[in-house]
């Protein structure tokens, strides 16, 4: 008996196909279901109402008082003072009315002047033999630590240190234009110029054998014990 199927109509060939279809559905399936979000159900009570029992800060009220202003400054008077017209010029000068381009003229002479002029010695920072305290270095310390009178701001502020001072000694011996370096504060500084002032005169420092301006550095120490 023949068969009277054709081909065509043989689902046998077309099996392969179909599983590849089923196998796109359910990847597309699957996908699906990993994309899909859901989300928990919150039940909003719009009736209830939140009470804030915090208390208000009541913000006191402060009155600013406004300094008034400076008085103004003092009127400057300038006073003028009128002397008698009656000084006698010694130096006349003549005005020739009639003179021209060829009209020779006297050269003039400025007159000389007598004030000397003054040139302040040179100040030495090195020189032959350095100017020294009576006694040495030894004495000097001795000296600072008789006379420093430490600061009662700097000793409750626990202040110390070493004050650089500056100062020249003189050809004499004598100390001037002292002055600090290099300051700790407290009153340290004033002290330690105060007691450098009041030193009695130096050897003064020697160039050439003669008595010279000497620059010269001394650390003041603060120490509290």
């Amino acid at each position: 008996m023949e068969a009277r199927k054709t081909k065509k109509a043989d689902l046998e060939i077309k099996k392969g196909y179909f599983f590849e279809i089923g196998l796109i559905v359910a990847l597309l399936v699957v996908f699906a279901a990993f994309e899909y979000k859901s989300y928990d159900k919150i039940t909003v009570d719009l009736t209830a109402r939140a009470v804030d029992d915090t208390p208000e800060e009541i913000i006191p009220i402060t009155e600013q008082k406004v300094k008034p202003p400076p008085p103004p400054p003092p009127k400057q008077v300038t006073k003028i003072t009128i002397v008698e017209d009656d000084v006698e010029v010694e130096d006349e000068i003549d005005i020739d009315v009639e003179a021209d381009d060829e009209t020779e003229m006297e050269e003039y002479i400025p007159p000389e002047d007598d004030d000397e002029e003054i040139v302040e010695a040179e100040i030495f920072t090195v020189v032959e033999a350095m100017p020294e305290f009576p006694g040495g270095m030894a004495k000097l310390m001795g000296y600072l630590g008789n006379n420093i009178k430490y600061p009662p701001f700097a000793k409750e502020t626990n202040i110390q240190g070493r004050v650089f001072i500056n100062f020249v000694v003189e050809p004499d011996g004598k100390i001037s234009n002292v002055k600090v370096l290099r300051g700790i504060g407290g009153g340290c500084d004033e002290e330690a110029i105060r007691v450098v002032e009041s030193m009695p005169n130096w050897k003064p420092g020697m160039q050439r054998g003669k008595p010279v301006r000497v620059s010269y550095n001394l650390p003041v120490k603060f120490t509290l014990q």
